[in-house]
């Protein structure tokens, strides 16, 4: 069984996919990007691996059952297999998934990712490759300079004069020309590097609320118990408006979602249905929230408190 084909093509239709008892591929979205030397590159997805997400929700299994045409628990057994494969290999040798990247044991015996690059998992940008081309501002003012120096030198005092009195125009054209193409790099170029400014200053910001998650010491205290009236078939959650969850794991039933949110609840947590998943699958949030800060405060929360897994998702 190609596994690692199925996942190639479930990283183009879902943010996460787990191999049980293995862990996760992610992907995280990078808008375009152009650089001042005229490099143009499209929107595009990267792959992450994290060997923590091991739990599993059902979509690699669901799917490598669909293409083979065997049951699921046929396809579970099969991924347990390749599994075991693929542990007592990593430890002698380096992992290849194709088109996606190769896992490997660094110095300290832990599992160390190297993404290919080579596939753009942005399925928006289809088609779309990145490419080159040099600045035209450039090349117009070095010309205008080359010209004005050789018109300053092929004549005589004299006759500058007489064709300074003959067509002043062209020379004011040519200063205005100038002028103007200065602007224009200059606006160019401060704008480029504002862009750059907040992009550091947004990634020093993150870097100081992770550091304060982490030292930050949470008191729950007790919470009150909240009784809850679930109805018999839940409608499909589409959302009206942007909320950001974080997601506790993915469900084919909706009889298996319902009990995680209860369990969730009798935690104390607002947990609720989030938005389906391409593939039909019922997505199960501990929370479901209005602003970003407050799903990142909960996500780092589980992770780096409660060491519990779970991930981001932002509903549109």
């Amino acid at each position: 069984m190609q596994i690692t084909r199925y996942i190639q093509e479930l990283l183009y239709q879902h943010e996460c996919v787990t191999i049980p008892h293995f862990g996760a591929f992610l992907t995280r979205p990078f808008g375009a990007k152009v650089t001042p030397e005229g490099s143009f590159s499209p929107p595009r997805k990267e792959v992450n691996f994290n060997p923590l997400l091991i739990a599993n929700d059902g979509v690699l299994a669901h799917y490598c059952a669909r293409k083979e045409s065997i049951s699921y628990e046929s396809a579970l057994r099969l991924i347990e297999r390749e599994v075991s494969s693929w542990k007592r290999r990593l430890q002698t040798q380096t992992l290849r998934f194709a088109g996606v990247g190769e896992l490997r044991l660094n110095s300290a015996r832990k599992i160390e990712f190297i993404p290919l690059g080579r596939i753009n998992f942005d399925l928006n940008s289809f088609g779309f490759s990145s490419f080159y081309r040099t600045p035209l501002h450039n090349k117009s003012i070095e010309k205008i300079m080359e010209n004005s120096k050789k018109e300053d030198f092929m004549f005589t005092p004299e006759k500058q004069n007489k064709s300074a009195k003959k067509s002043p125009l062209l020379r004011y054209a040519a200063i205005g020309v100038i002028g103007v193409a200065l602007l224009s790099a200059a606006y160019y170029f401060s704008d480029q590097y504002v862009t750059q400014q907040r992009v550091l200053a947004q990634e020093e910001a993150q870097q100081q609320i992770e550091k304060n998650v982490q030292e930050a010491t949470f008191d729950l205290g007790t919470l009150d118990t909240v009784e809850v009236n679930l109805s018999a078939t839940p409608a499909v959650v589409v959302p009206d408006q942007v909320y950001y969850s974080v997601i506790a794991g993915s469900f084919r039933s909706i009889e298996n979602a319902e009990r995680k949110i209860r369990a969730l609840k009798e935690e104390g947590y607002p947990a609720a249905l989030a938005e389906v998943n391409p593939t039909g699958l019922y997505r199960v949030a501990y929370g479901r929230y209005d602003t970003k800060k407050e799903a990142i405060n909960m996500l780092y929360f589980l992770k780096y408190t409660l060491k519990e897994e779970a991930w981001y998702l932002e509903e549109k």
